[in-house]
């Protein structure tokens, strides 16, 4: 492939949580350096990354400074200011590209995107007040949930709504925010699909992975999910669509609610995902690697599973286990470096692997 960065070549990742650590790491084994741009002081992507820059989204000089500096950048979390994506654009190539930024920064977008392409969503309305949250209650019944249109994630921006008699406090909650409503899904499982898109077309996913939630925060995942196999078969060709109209390079996250109607879209997330951990162990190359491979132009990695695992985060208090599941055979650890615990932080997962059944 003529577009191949050559190892030496560095990595731009906005954003230095636990997905740019990961990705810093993935780089590194293919002979590539990495970058770091984060506004906050000591990120954990910073403890591996070859060089940081930390620096606010509205810093123009740091950002020129920091495009310069690199071959390509990519990020590791959605919610980029888009007056900051444009100093670096100007200079350097964005991949994922800003198309799949702006569908994915704000839900209502999002999900007019995916029923514009034929698939399936759970019913949702455009919230502007009380009196267009109360008429879509009408319509879709309760319970429903209320979320902010942009900056939400793990259970933030969301409020669930059990009664329509219930309608002003949970618009009050969100504090004037634009908000959307989702109709009630009834749903047999949460899967997701990690999808990947390579800068000549060519598309890789790896098996579904069934997920479970608690508070709003994922909290495992399972491969291999306990799906049919004609349903893994839809839920792959339906992300490897939404690649392919994005014209996308890098990997994606996509959630889908399992029904008896078929999958539904949940979300869409333009990065690495929480719920394809799993993959630094089940798979030759993992999700880390991919992205990696994917936006310096590499060919895609071989993401055959060889494993059985459970991915388990790792949130809060649970880092109290580390002792017990340091010693536990077939558990691979993976800790983020977090100096401060805290309660639904994520400090770090672990993967319990077996061998393929």
């Amino acid at each position: 492939m003529t577009d191949m960065l050559p190892t030496g070549s560095t990595i731009g990742i906005l954003g230095g949580g636990q997905l740019g650590r990961m990705l810093a790491v993935a780089a590194s084994r293919l002979g590539l350096k990495t970058h770091v741009y984060e506004p906050a002081a000591n990120p954990p992507a910073g403890q591996v990354c070859d060089a940081l820059t930390t620096a606010p989204y509205e810093d123009e000089a740091a950002l020129r400074a920091f495009a310069g500096s690199v071959d390509v950048v990519t990020y590791e979390f959605e919610n980029i200011p888009t007056s900051a994506l444009d100093v670096i654009e100007a200079l350097r190539p964005i991949r994922p590209g800003r198309e799949a930024l702006r569908v994915s920064q704000d839900r209502l977008t999002e999900k007019d995107y995916l029923s514009e392409l034929g698939l399936k969503t759970a019913p949702y309305a455009d919230i502007t007040d009380l009196a267009s949250l109360e008429s879509a209650l009408e319509r879709f019944g309760t319970p429903a949930i209320l979320k902010t249109r942009r900056f939400g994630y793990d259970g933030k921006g969301q409020v669930r709504i059990s009664d329509p008699s219930e309608a002003a406090e949970a618009l009050a909650e969100l504090n004037g925010a634009p908000a959307v409503l989702e109709g009630f899904v009834d749903f047999t499982a949460e899967i997701s699909i990690i999808g990947a898109r390579a800068l000549d077309g060519a598309v890789a996913c790896f098996d579904p992975g069934e997920n479970v939630h608690s508070a709003g925060i994922l909290r495992t995942t399972t491969v291999p999910a306990s799906v049919p196999a004609s349903l893994r078969t839809d839920a792959i060709l339906l992300a490897a669509r939404i690649l392919n109209a994005l014209d996308y390079v890098g990997v994606m996250g996509v959630e889908l609610f399992v029904t008896p109607q078929g999958p539904i879209v949940n979300e869409i997330a333009p990065r690495v995902h929480n719920s394809g951990h799993w993959t630094q162990n089940g798979c030759a190359v993992d999700q880390f690697e991919q992205h990696i491979r994917a936006v310096a132009g590499w060919p895609l990695g071989d993401g055959q599973r060889h494993a059985d695992v459970v991915m388990e985060n790792l949130i809060g208090d649970d880092m109290d286990r580390v002792p017990e599941l340091a010693a536990r055979p077939g558990a691979a650890l993976h800790l983020y470096g977090k100096a401060e615990t805290r309660e639904g932080r994520k400090m770090g997962h672990v993967n319990l692997v077996k061998p393929k059944g």
